[in-house]
Formats: C-alpha cells, structure tokens, sequence
C-alpha cells in the first residue's frame, strides 16, 4: 500500500466534508458530548484493533511525543501540561473506540480557545496520529474509524 504524508489529512477532509456541521461544533461542557457526535465507534472489533487499553497507552505516548518534537508543531506544546494532555488522549482515544473508558475533559472548543490554530498545524498533528497508528501496527481500516471520530473536531479547534 503507498502511504502519503497527507494521507491522514485527506482522510480527515473526506470526514469533515460529509459531517453535519451541528455535530461538528459540539461545545458542551464536559464529557462525552464533547467529542464530535459523542459517541463511541460501536463493537469492539476497531477497539482490539488498537490493541485494546494497552496499545492506546503505547500509541498515545508516542502521539504525545511525536506531536511535541514535531517541527512544524511543537512550539504549540511549550509549557503545556504533558502529563494532563496524555491523560486525557488516552481518555478520549480509548472513549471513542468503545473501550472501558469515559472521557470527561473540556469539549474540543474551550480546550483550544485562544490557541489560534490553523489547518495546518491541524493536518500535521493528524500526520502525527497516522505515524503513531502504524507504529502501533493498527490496521488501515481501523485508524480510517478514529479519524472519522476526530476529523470533525477540526471546526471546533482551527480558528485562523
């Protein structure tokens, strides 16, 4: 299969162009209803595709990573709170892939208010996932279900 460095990104447009826009731009307080349409992929077949509890850990760690020496993004991380921000990816990652999880943190707009993020700082960190999804040996199939979770989320976080 040939992989593309904007692979991910594509994906995520594909997703956000077919996306009602209403679920989109949840902005809840808190909780589940804070991710996209707030809800988890449904069965569990995408969840053990990651490899269930332990293998979100392991791809959300080299996420975290991987997001913080980026280049092109990293400078977006400085001074935050890692340890919090694993947490909660794991948290939500975990949520939206029918794991034994609940994700309570901020909805996706107030979690980036004032953060001025553009597309693209939005398209590298999706590049990032999809680097630590084949890391974690996730199944192309699998890693399209969770960028289908996450893609919307773009009209909540990118402002510029």
């Amino acid at each position: 299969m040939i992989r593309s460095p904007i692979r991910a990104a594509l994906v995520a447009a594909t997703v956000i162009a077919s996306a009602p826009l209403a679920l989109a731009q949840a902005t809840t307080s808190a909780g589940e209803a804070a991710l996209a349409d707030g809800t988890p992929i449904k069965g569990d077949a995408v969840y053990k595709a990651f490899n269930e509890k332990a293998g979100i850990d392991r791809l959300t760690d080299d996420f975290v990573h991987r997001i913080t020496t980026d280049p092109r993004i990293a400078a977006r991380f400085q001074g935050a709170n890692l340890t919090r921000l694993t947490f909660e990816l794991k948290a939500q990652f975990c949520y939206l892939l029918n794991g034994p999880c609940t994700y309570a943190g901020k909805d996706m707009k107030t979690a980036h208010q004032g953060m001025g993020l553009r597309n693209r700082d939005f398209n590298a960190l999706a590049e990032d996932m999809q680097k630590s999804m084949d890391a974690e040996h996730v199944p192309f199939w699998a890693q399209n279900q969770l960028m289908a979770k996450l893609a919307p989320m773009q009209h909540a976080v990118v402002t510029k």
